[in-house]
C-alpha cells in the first residue's frame, strides 16, 4: 500500500497513548496526595486524642496524692471513691492504694515501680507485665509520701472508637503504640495488614506524657478500591473520544487534498492532452493544407497558360491561394495558442522521491480498492534532479494508472508495484514495475505514438505525452519487459548537481 514510515502511521495513536498515561498518572497522583493529606490530618488527631488520654492519667495520679484520699477517708469510703475513676474514665479497669505504714504485695508486678517512683520524687512510674500487656494493659504507680497509688489503664478503653477520626471497622488505617524492648499494640480492629496496598503512609510520633513514653504508629494503605475509577474512565473515554475525532477530521481533511490534488492533476492531463492532440491534428492538416495550396498555385500558372483571356479565372483562383494561406496561417496560430509552454523555463531542483510519495498518497484509496501493494525501494540515497515539478507528477501519476489497469486481469490480492529509485550517471532513474500481463513486441514498438492504446476507450496519448514531457526536461521514458512477467518503465531525468 501507500508507503509511509511506520512512525507516521502511528504516531497519532502514540500522542493519543502517551497523553492517556499521562492523564492518567496525574490523577493518580492528585488522588495519592488528596489520602496523604486526609492521613496525615487523621494521624495527627489520633495522637492528639492519646496523648490528652495519658496526660488524664498522669493528672488523676497527682489529684489522688495531693488530695491524700487514703489518709483521711474511712478505708471503705476512700475504696469506693476510688473505685468510681472507673465509672469516669472507662480505662481505668483498677486502682490500687497504698496506706501510710502498709506495704504493695510481695508478687504485685509493679512494687519495683513504685520504688521508683517513689525515688523520683513521685513521678508516676510505668509498669509492664507480659501477660497484660498481650490484652492492651498496662500499670501506672505514684508513690507520693506515706502514700501511693497504681492505675492499670486498658488501651482499648483509652479512646472510644466514635472519636476516632476513621471508623472502627474496614478503616484502611491501623494505629499501633510502641515501646521499646516490647512488641507494638494495635488499637485498631483490622487483621488482614496491608495485603494488596498499592501505596502506604506512616507516621509516628511520640505521646506528650513523659511518664508513658509510647511512640504512637499509625499506618495508611491506598488499595485498588481508592483509585479514582470514575475520573479515570472519563479521562480515558474522553482522550478516546478526541483521538476518534482527530483522526475522522485528518481523514477527512486527507481526503480533501487528495480529491484536490487528483482534480488538479486531471485538469494538467486534460490540458496537456488537448495540446497533444491539437498538435496532432495541426500536424495532420497541415499536409493536405500545403498540398492544396501547391495545387492551386499549378492550376493558377495553367489557367494564365492556357487562357489568358479569363481574368476571373485567375482572379477565382487568386482568392483560393489567399484562403488557402488564410487556413495554415489559422492553424499555425492554433498550435501556438495550445502548445505546451517551454518546459526549460520551469525546471528547478525537485525532491524525486517526495514527488513519487505524493503520488502514492493521492492513489492509496485506488490501491485499496483493486487490493494491490505498492512498495518503494530506494538503493541509494537519490539527489535532486532537474524538472518540471507538475510535469514529473502528471508521468508518475500516469505510469502508476498504466500499472494499475495492467493489474486488472491479475487475480485480487496478487497485484504489485515495485518502485526503485536510484542514480544512473548523471541522471536520476524511477523505474516502476508491475507484475501484469506485460507488453508484447507489436506494442512496444507503437507504445509511445500518439492515439495507439490497447486499452479500450483509451485515447493513447498518455504515454505519448509523458514521452514529450520528460524529452523536454531533457531526460527520457522507456519501457521494456519486466522478468519473470510484467512491463517496467523507466523515467530517466537530468541531476540537479550532477
Amino acid at each position: 500500500m501507500h508507503v509511509r514510515s511506520h512512525w507516521s502511521r502511528h504516531a497519532p495513536w502514540l500522542a493519543a497513548g502517551l497523553c492517556a498515561c499521562l492523564g492518567v498518572v496525574v490523577l493518580l497522583q492528585w488522588r495519592v496526595a488528596q489520602l496523604h493529606e486526609e492521613f496525615d490530618t487523621q494521624a495527627r488527631i489520633a495522637h492528639r486524642l492519646l496523648s490528652q488520654r495519658v496526660v488524664q492519667h498522669d493528672a488523676i495520679l497527682a489529684t489522688l496524692a495531693t488530695v491524700g484520699m487514703g489518709s483521711a477517708a474511712p478505708p471503705s469510703l476512700a475504696l469506693s471513691g476510688l473505685q468510681a475513676l472507673s465509672k469516669v474514665y472507662p480505662q481505668i479497669v483498677q486502682v490500687r492504694q497504698r496506706l501510710a505504714g502498709q506495704s504493695w504485695p510481695a508478687d504485685w508486678a509493679c512494687a519495683e515501680s513504685a520504688e521508683r517512683s517513689s525515688r523520683a520524687q513521685s513521678q508516676p512510674a510505668l509498669c509492664m507485665d507480659a501477660r497484660d500487656w498481650a490484652q492492651g494493659r498496662y500499670g501506672l504507680v505514684a508513690a507520693a509520701g506515706p502514700g501511693a497509688y497504681a492505675l492499670q489503664i486498658d488501651l482499648l478503653q483509652t479512646v472510644p472508637w466514635e472519636e476516632w477520626p476513621f471508623p472502627a471497622q474496614g478503616s484502611p488505617v491501623t494505629v499501633r503504640l510502641a515501646l521499646p524492648g516490647w512488641p507494638a499494640f494495635s488499637l485498631s480492629a483490622r487483621s488482614d495488614g496491608f495485603e494488596g496496598a498499592v501505596w502506604r503512609f506512616d507516621f509516628e510520633k511520640k505521646l506528650a506524657a513523659e511518664s508513658q513514653p509510647f511512640k504512637v504508629v499509625l499506618q495508611g494503605r491506598v488499595g485498588w478500591a481508592d483509585w479514582p475509577w470514575i475520573g479515570l474512565g472519563a479521562w480515558l473515554a474522553l482522550v478516546l473520544g478526541a483521538s476518534v475525532l482527530w483522526r475522522a477530521w485528518r481523514g477527512q481533511a486527507q481526503a480533501r487534498r487528495r480529491a484536490e490534488e487528483l482534480l488538479r492533476l486531471g485538469q494538467v492531463s486534460r490540458l496537456n492532452t488537448l495540446g497533444e492532440l491539437a498538435a496532432g491534428l495541426a500536424h495532420e492538416l497541415n499536409q493536405p493544407l500545403t498540398a492544396i495550396l501547391a495545387n492551386t498555385r499549378a492550376g493558377a500558372r495553367l489557367l494564365d497558360e492556357e487562357a489568358p483571356e479569363l481574368p476571373l479565372v485567375r482572379e477565382a483562383m487568386a482568392q483560393a491561394v489567399q484562403q488557402a494561406r488564410r487556413a495554415a496561417d489559422v492553424v499555425g496560430r492554433l498550435r501556438r495558442v495550445v502548445e505546451r509552454p517551454a518546459l526549460g523555463q520551469a525546471l528547478q531542483a525537485l525532491d524525486l522521491e517526495a514527488c513519487v510519495r505524493g503520488a502514492l498518497h493521492l492513489l492509496e484509496p485506488e490501491l485499496l480498492r483493486r487490493q494491490v501493494q505498492a512498495e518503494l525501494i530506494l538503493s541509494s540515497p537519490v539527489p535532486a534532479v532537474l524538472a518540471d515539478p507538475v510535469a514529473v507528477e502528471q508521468i508518475v501519476h500516469n505510469l502508476l494508472m498504466n500499472a494499475l489497469q495492467a493489474l486488472d486481469s491479475t487475480p485480487t490480492a496478487s497485484g504489485r508495484i515495485t518502485l526503485r529509485l536510484v542514480a544512473q550517471g548523471p541522471m536520476g532513474a524511477l523505474r516502476v514495475t508491475d507484475n501484469g500481463p506485460g507488453l508484447s513486441p507489436e506494442v512496444m514498438t507503437r507504445l509511445f505514438q500518439p492515439f495507439f492504446s490497447t486499452r479500450e476507450g483509451g485515447l493513447g496519448l498518455g504515454l505519448s505525452l509523458c514521452e514529450t514531457l520528460a524529452s523536454g526536461m531533457g531526460g527520457s521514458l522507456t519501457a521494456a519487459q519486466a522478468s519473470p512477467r510484467g512491463a517496467e518503465f523507466t523515467l530517466l531525468l537530468p541531476l540537479a548537481s550532477p
